[in-house]
């Protein structure tokens, strides 16, 4: 489960990236930047189990 929330973040942070330069999505692409990030932050404070 913890694997695929971190997939979803890095989904969300190259979609980000990819709408921050064409412009095209406008502010919907921002908050799905939050949500990676508050993903990744969740991650990390949890624990990681390697």
């Amino acid at each position: 489960m913890r694997s695929l929330l971190y997939l979803i973040a890095i989904v969300l942070v190259i979609g980000w990236a990819l709408g921050f330069f064409v412009y095209s999505v406008g502010g919907l692409i921002h908050v799905l930047l939050v949500i990676a990030v508050i993903a990744v932050l969740l991650r990390l404070i949890s624990g990681r189990k390697v």
